[in-house]
């Protein structure tokens, strides 16, 4: 069969997806471009926000309109969350955040299904007969190893080595759609890893729904930090970029065991969330401003010149001016070499949804004045890059030249030809505030 699959939300669909690409290929079936036409559709959908789950339903929609005959399948978090509003939909398949194998399994009985349905008319109510494949994620104890890879032609991988969160944030809908922390085994890990590499990987990204809380559900008492030295051993070669972390994984045996790996990248994406400790109480986080701060300066003292980078929520239920007052002097003290700044988003069935809500014109009032300040500390720490020499990993070509990212991912922009999938050392010599340009040593 020939099958689509359309992805919302995070790098952990991003890797579900890619890894479900892997078994459709290894049972035989073509995976096509989402705009072709297929005998099913995936569409892998997101529920972070209440407007993630409006694309997700978008996205069930056009598929059933421009490819009436399809089976259309859905899985993910909105799916999980929301599985009565999926139904509602009228889909052929509904799955949810668990069971990759088990969903193209059903997936390959519905397209069959629907083949004989064609075939004898009498069957139509078969036909549109529903397959569900849902269970509760807060009782899954297991992690559910996927093959790493998939998707061809891209110059990194994502490896997945965690899923669920215990953390219960106000905000976040996410521990009811996956679950408690399953790890992936060190060795499993490590495995994939040189798997990754010897298809010619030449960069390995550590994802997961909250890596920093990997191993906590594995005798041994193993940290992420032994977790990224063996990935950082094991593939010498090929740079290893860790995901989102919570600011406490950063402590000094943290910075002074990983900063010893040269293939390690600089890049270290703190999740923030609020400057004001009062918000992030609110918020349910589990660390101040103080503590958020000194992981910042360890991560300064260890690594040459990283790159320190984060999210931030504006708009907060509670959130005052004189907060925000204290958010924006807090982001500058940290001096983010990015930030992705989001308006607070009502995210029904959270306990923040139950707050007193913010106007959204004072939302996107702060949003407005965060993401100028995010600007100009993008600016500043790229016009500190010009005059080095980075590695970059090349992407893709426009407009007569090649974009990659070095180590500390800043867009690098350097005239040349056929470079996709290359590593090549570029001497910066300029920077618009958002990307570096340079050229090749």
């Amino acid at each position: 069969m020939n099958v689509a699959i359309y992805t919302l939300g995070c790098k952990v669909n991003q890797y579900e997806t890619q890894a479900m690409e892997k078994l459709l290929r290894e049972r035989g079936h073509d995976v096509m471009d989402f705009s072709q036409d297929a005998d099913a559709y995936i569409i892998n959908t997101c529920s972070v926000t209440a407007a993630s789950g409006q694309k997700s339903r978008q996205a069930v929609r056009r598929v059933q309109r421009e490819h009436p005959g399809a089976v259309v399948a859905v899985c993910g978090c909105y799916a999980q969350t929301s599985p009565d509003a999926a139904r509602a939909l009228g889909v052929d398949l509904l799955a949810g955040t668990g069971d990759r194998i088990g969903f193209i399994a059903l997936l390959e009985q519905a397209v069959e299904r629907r083949a004989e349905s064609a075939a004898r008319p009498a069957l139509e109510s078969e036909r549109r007969a529903r397959l569900e494949a849902l269970d509760n994620p807060l009782t899954r104890r297991e992690f559910e190893s996927l093959p790493a890879g998939g998707m061809s032609g891209r110059t990194r991988a994502m490896l997945k080595v965690e899923d669920g969160c215990n953390n219960f944030c106000s905000y976040c809908i996410i521990p009811y759609a996956r679950g408690p922390v399953r790890s992936e085994p060190l060795p499993e890990a490590v495995r994939q890893a040189r798997e990754l590499a010897a298809e010619g990987v030449k960069e390995i990204v550590v994802t997961g729904i909250e890596i920093s809380s990997w191993g906590r559900d594995l005798r041994g008492g193993q940290t992420l930090t032994d977790l990224t030295q063996a990935l950082c051993e094991a593939v010498p070669e090929t740079r290893i970029r860790l995901g989102s972390l919570e600011p406490r994984t950063v402590t000094p045996d943290f910075c002074r065991r990983l900063a010893a790996f040269p293939n390690l990248c600089p890049q270290f994406h703190l999740s923030l969330q609020s400057g004001c400790d009062d918000t992030l109480k609110r918020m349910r986080r589990r660390y101040g401003t103080a503590r958020y701060l000194e992981s910042v300066e360890l991560l300064r003292e260890a690594f040459d010149r990283p790159a320190v980078t984060t999210d931030l929520i504006t708009g907060f239920p509670g959130e005052t001016d004189a907060e925000f007052s204290k958010t924006l002097d807090f982001i500058r003290q940290c001096a983010f070499a990015r930030m992705h700044v989001f308006p607070y988003s009502v995210r029904p069935g959270t306990p923040a949804a139950e707050m007193e809500q913010i106007p959204k014109a004072v939302k996107e009032e702060r949003a407005a004045r965060a993401a100028a300040v995010a600007a100009e500390m993008r600016a500043a720490y790229l016009s500190e890059c010009v005059g080095e020499c980075y590695a970059v990993l090349f992407e893709q070509e426009k407009d007569g030249a090649f974009h990659g990212h070095a180590p500390n991912y800043a867009d690098v922009c350097a005239p040349g030809k056929d470079l996709h999938n290359e590593i090549r050392a570029v001497r910066i010599l300029s920077s618009d505030g958002a990307s570096l340009y340079g050229e090749i040593q």
